[in-house]
């Protein structure tokens, strides 16, 4: 399976320069393709083929005038950006098709260098891990890289980022065979909330963090700091540093804090079941400041690529699922409930229900349900697993083929009721 490593590195006032360069180059290509294949489009023409847009807007075009400066970096930097295109249009396509999962994608978009992100991409013969823990980049330099933890093999590509506030990151794509876990006897179903961040169905509730609530202050401040700067002045491009500074720190601590809890989850669990919320309607309504804190989709990702790596089962309980009316104890339906209702009895046995942790056990039953009837991945009898699903790589980037290149790995730097385990 395909898995990406993110490192944060620090370029020198020449590399900052060099990468500057190779991100507008980057762009140019893109939006010079993109207006070929709209034009063509808006003519009546057939779709301009890759090769033809390799031909004149990166190998004819380094020989004129006014994009000679095309040829200051390296080439795969220019025709990476080209695939990136043609990988956007059949994801379009494809979503006009009905074929790609998932919510629908538009066509491709120019590129702007006021874009908040930034980047580039590279195959591995453009870039070389060192000896010292520096990355070679074609036509940048040796960067220096802040190595968190080892790679587990050669990394096939590596994506360059500069995010908002300045920072520069490696992305490398690995391709690695999952690290199976000791089998255990305990399952859980989670149900995810705003109160507590999630409840598991042994009781355990894990308390929402908010990272976003407690910066809100802070962020206020600085959001009128930047109201008043005149649009245009160096005073105002510094404040929005800082504001995007401190909305990175609130993300980075938020993606910090689910890596801990999911693979927290993982270690501890066979199976694990989760409902399938409806983050983006959820979204259109008051409580979006708060479901957008909470990261739901985000967290339910780790767990789904976790499991994969582990050897874990990892089930998604339809969002149609009543779990909030259902009693746990006895299966009797007893209508929806506002919000604002945390706990109730049960009118068919008398059961007095926590709502989520209710919740937690019915999605727990109900993902039972789905593995048993074998419509989703498990483990069979003799150990092995039926129906895995293909992970990719994080962020959705594809790696390419290496091709002998000196890299090395490991540089440094229900609904049948069931008991419930109520062992942690």
């Amino acid at each position: 399976m395909k898995l990406r490593y993110n490192y944060r590195a620090y370029p020198d006032a020449s590399q900052r320069r060099a990468l500057t360069r190779a991100f507008g180059c980057a762009r140019v290509v893109w939006n010079d393709c993109l207006r070929d294949r709209k034009q063509a489009h808006a003519a009546g023409l057939p779709y301009v083929k890759s090769a033809d847009l390799s031909k004149l807007r990166i190998t004819q075009a380094k020989r004129t005038e006014e994009r000679a400066w095309l040829a200051d970096v390296s080439a795969v930097i220019l025709q990476q950006s080209l695939r990136d295109l043609d990988s956007a249009y059949k994801k379009f396509f494809d979503s006009l098709e009905g074929t790609r999962h998932g919510r629908k994608v538009g066509p491709p978009r120019y590129k702007s260098k006021k874009d908040t992100r930034q980047s580039i991409r590279l195959t591995t013969s453009a870039f070389s891990l060192k000896e010292n823990g520096t990355v070679y980049v074609a036509k940048v330099g040796n960067l220096k890289v802040k190595w968190s933890r080892r790679l587990p093999a050669a990394p096939t590509s590596l994506t360059v980022t500069k995010d908002s506030c300045g920072r520069y990151f490696l992305s490398f794509v690995v391709d690695t065979e999952p690290d199976i876990l000791p089998d255990l006897e305990t399952e859980s179903g989670i149900d995810l909330g705003l109160s507590a961040f999630a409840v598991l169905s042994d009781g355990t509730k894990i308390a929402s963090p908010r990272f976003l609530r407690r910066a809100e202050k802070k962020l206020k401040r600085l959001g009128r700091e930047l109201s008043r700067k005149v649009k245009g002045s160096k005073n105002r491009a510094k404040t929005r540093t800082k504001v995007a500074r401190q909305h990175a720190r609130v993300a980075d601590r938020r993606r910090d804090w689910h890596h801990k809890a999911s693979t927290q989850i993982i270690r501890d669990n066979q199976a694990v079941y989760v409902e399938d919320l409806a983050v983006s309607g959820l979204c259109r309504t008051r409580l979006a400041k708060s479901v957008h804190d909470a990261g739901w989709s985000a967290f339910v990702g780790m767990l789904e690529y976790k499991a994969a790596l582990r050897g874990r089962t990892f089930v998604k309980v339809g969002r149609a699922f009543p779990s909030s009316q259902v009693c746990s104890a006895c299966g009797f339906r007893d209508g929806p409930k506002p919000l604002h209702v945390r706990q109730w009895t049960c009118g068919g046995c008398g059961t007095v229900h926590d709502r989520d942790h209710n919740a937690a056990r019915n999605v727990l039953f109900e993902g039972r349900r789905i593995v048993a009837a074998g419509r989703a991945e498990t483990l069979n009898a003799c150990g092995a697993l039926v129906r895995r699903a293909h992970v990719p790589a994080q962020r959705g980037e594809a790696g390419s083929p290496r091709k002998g290149q000196p890299t090395q790995a490991g540089i440094p730097g229900l609904q049948a009721r069931e008991h419930v385990n109520s062992s942690p």
